[in-house]
């Protein structure tokens, strides 16, 4: 019989290894098909089999349920729930003042109420897309990485690189090229080698906020706004970034917009730290 920490690496192995092949094994799936690689049978495999696994290993896997976060664990954490729905809205605003007044972004035509229009719209779908995600992101990855009692900069490092690998099949296969030429004018291979960065810098607040709330819904609302909110701008045509700046102030991509989110990530850490520190007087 295994122990709990064995069962735990076991199941953790095999999950992630279900996350790092289904992208590939879809791309397989649509080729045997003989099928267009955008919205098809392989990148609905992509999409729902690490949820399934997770799933499965909980269900029959004697992972259980315990740890998965689906109580909202309100009581003493709504601010950490208003600090979810404010991450992206802030520190992108933050990006764009800073780009604006150095000459970089232009908002010319920008029309506020058309912007807040689309993002209300794209709220309500935004949170129905997320919840599976983020139940297998933070309510099954975070959690088990986590019951290893591994450094706080490895599980960062971890969460972070499993989810930005699980997307470079998307990238490569299932997404059509000409929106990440809209998106930015960073170059194809360029976006993709950020994308992993970008992942594992946004990890360091998902992960924050799952051991500040032991909640998955925390993170399904701070990703609600990511998805309603940034996409939106970026895609919006008056928003403009400065040829070859992207790199720097990108809203997403840009160097800026990472080290902002690491630092909150960080500042969280040391927030988490001195709770536990006030705790075990």
């Amino acid at each position: 019989m295994k122990s709990d920490r064995g069962r735990t690496v076991f199941n953790l192995t095999l999950f992630i290894a279900v996350v790092l092949l289904c992208g590939w094994v879809g791309y397989g799936i649509n080729n045997l098909l003989d099928v267009p690689q955008e919205d098809s049978p392989g990148m609905l495999f992509w999409l729902i089999a690490p949820l399934i696994t997770a799933m499965l290993l909980r269900a029959v896997g004697g992972d259980g349920w315990r740890d998965a976060g689906l109580k909202p664990n309100m009581k003493g954490n709504l601010i950490w729930y208003g600090i979810a729905l404010l991450v992206f809205p802030v520190l992108t605003a933050t990006v764009v003042f800073i780009g604006v007044g150095a000459g970089w972004i232009s908002l010319n035509g920008f029309e506020l109420p058309v912007f807040f229009q689309a993002f209300a719209l794209a709220l309500i779908p935004n949170f129905l897309k997320n919840i599976p995600e983020e139940f297998v992101w933070r309510g099954y990855l975070t959690p088990k990485l986590a019951s290893l009692k591994l450094n706080d900069f490895v599980l960062y490092l971890l969460v972070g690189l499993i989810w930005g690998l699980w997307h470079i099949p998307y990238y490569l296969y299932f997404l059509d090229r000409g929106i990440v030429s809209e998106f930015t004018d960073v170059s194809f291979n360029g976006f993709v080698t950020l994308s992993l960065m970008i992942t594992i810098a946004w990890s360091v607040v998902f992960v924050e906020l799952w051991l500040l709330t032991r909640s998955v819904w925390p993170a399904v609302l701070m990703h609600m706004v990511e998805d309603a909110f940034v996409n939106p701008l970026v895609l919006d045509g008056s928003f403009r970034i400065a040829d070859g700046m992207d790199l720097l102030i990108h809203p997403v991509v840009g160097i800026v917009s990472i080290l902002l989110f690491v630092l909150l990530g960080l500042s969280l850490r040391q927030i988490r730290l001195r709770q536990a520190q006030r705790y075990n007087r």
